[in-house]
């Protein structure tokens, strides 16, 4: 575990030294984690991801790369804690996320210069700069770029009757508009993900994944080999062969019990379940009003796992549409981020990281959180139409973090850095482009390998280059 912060400069802590101070809360001797990080081997690419976009930017500057010696209009009202990686420092409202950053590898020098959330979603989900023609692309379009998710599914197809890209747990908007960089874009509608819907609710089923009312399974099967007698001459083309897919990919999945079975979270044993977060025992420990902030966070998350061990490839969670659910704290910042987000996220993803590693999962799962940017550095510091009251922070993305693990990335690793006030990057600055190309290559794809669109034009799957002390090879 090291930190790379200069071009020219690497700090390295003894690997036993940084052991040790793992074991403060972590409830492991020095012995079982030397044993742990010596059975543990970086693995030379991920198979799957799972993609935890929080959408609306989170603030960096109040989350994980905290600034205490700067003023109090810069460092906010927040303190950081002590993590299981003694060159880190979080915020002291993620004490169970503190416990597994020995495990991630945090990119503190992300930046690039779009203001508007759907044309920043696009870049962080496609890695393609949304600028086109002089316009930002700023809806969902059948010209976009398509998503890691969708390039992944068309690369990778997985030979298991299940999906190949899962969204959970709803498409996300913003002003009415769907976010563009969720479906597949040129790729075509073969490719867009299954939106699971949320499986915190009771009697989660996901849509269109059950059999109708009065539809058997042999019925099911009769009426599809009728169909596709119809079909062969009817379906013909590109577009009828995409048609073909996402009707062969319905049908399979209503007809696969091992595909049925992986959407099931209840089948989870209580005590997985209530680790992760169950909304209304969540919302009673911590204190929140009922059905504020992310009560579905928990389950989404634990049905990403329960994805992922059944062959998807990529799952995409976000948090969710509501005010009190959004990462973009113009106003109430630090009452939203206390009450209504950090809670959540922190019993959610430090069960989901615990889990992996348990598991056995995270070598071979790619983990990637990020957001479309971060906050500005100074409260109240107003830089888009939204603005922001005396206490809040508006959008900046022109420095902000991003969490990867799994696979071949390095576990407690610090890339690159930001300035005093978390404003700029110092030290290795990260584009779009490059973390694309990162992801990819952390995933076994070339970044150059082309995909074509509808057009039959050929395009590199990735523009940037990717970070070889991240994915261990140049």
């Amino acid at each position: 575990m090291h930190m790379i912060a200069g071009a020219n400069s690497a700090v390295d802590v003894s690997r036993r030294a940084i052991l040790a101070g793992m074991t403060a809360g972590c409830g492991l001797s020095l012995e079982q984690l030397l044993a742990r990080s010596s059975a543990t081997q970086r693995q030379p690419y991920a198979r799957n991801c799972i993609l935890f976009f929080l959408e609306g930017g989170p603030s960096h500057i109040d989350l994980w790369d905290m600034k205490p010696q700067a003023p109090a209009e810069i460092r906010g009202e927040f303190q950081p804690i002590a993590t299981s990686n003694p060159a880190l420092q979080i915020c002291e409202h993620l004490p169970l996320t503190a416990r597994q950053m020995h495990l991630v590898t945090w990119i503190r020098s992300v930046h690039h210069r779009i203001n508007d959330h759907n044309a920043g979603a696009y870049y962080a989900l496609s890695g393609r700069s949304p600028l086109r023609e002089g316009r930002l692309v700023t809806a969902d379009s059948a010209e976009n770029f398509p998503p890691f998710g969708a390039v992944l599914a068309h690369l990778r197809a997985t030979r298991r009757r299940v999906p190949p890209f899962v969204h959970i747990p709803e498409v996300m908007f913003n002003n009415g508009s769907e976010i563009p960089g969720e479906r597949a874009g040129f790729l075509g509608s073969a490719w867009d993900p299954l939106v699971a819907g949320d499986p915190s609710v009771a009697d989660y089923r996901v849509p269109g994944l059950a059999l109708p009312v009065g539809m058997s399974l042999p019925r099911l099967q009769r009426r599809r080999a009728l169909l596709g007698q119809f079909n062969t001459s009817a379906s013909y083309g590109r577009a009828g062969t995409r048609i073909g897919q996402f009707r062969q990919q319905a049908s399979d999945l209503l007809q696969t019990t091992a595909a049925q079975r992986a959407f099931e979270v209840a089948r989870e044993p209580l005590a997985i379940r209530e680790r992760y977060g169950l909304p209304d025992r969540l919302d009673r420990s911590l204190g929140v009003r009922k059905f504020g902030g992310l009560p579905h966070l928990g389950q989404s998350l634990l049905l990403s796992r329960r994805l992922i061990e059944a062959g998807v490839r990529l799952v995409t969670v976000c948090t969710g549409r509501r005010y009190d659910q959004s990462w973009d704290t113009h106003r109430q910042h630090f009452p939203l981020l206390k009450r209504s987000l950090l809670p959540y996220f922190d019993r959610a993803f430090s069960a989901l990281l615990e889990d992996l590693e348990q598991r056995g999962l995270l070598e071979e799962t790619l983990l990637v959180v990020m957001g479309e940017f971060g906050r500005t550095p100074r409260l109240g510091q107003i830089t888009s139409n939204a603005g922001a009251d005396r206490a809040g922070r508006d959008h900046w993305p022109h420095c902000y973090s991003v969490l990867l693990a799994g696979g071949p990335v390095p576990r407690g690793m610090i890339y690159g850095a930001s300035d005093t006030s978390a404003a700029f990057p110092v030290h290795h600055a990260v584009t779009p482009e490059d973390l694309a190309a990162t992801i990819y290559q952390a995933l076994g794809i070339d970044p150059r390998t082309r995909i074509r669109d509808s057009l039959s034009r050929p395009h590199s799957v990735a523009l940037g280059t990717p970070i070889a002390a991240v994915t261990g090879r140049p």
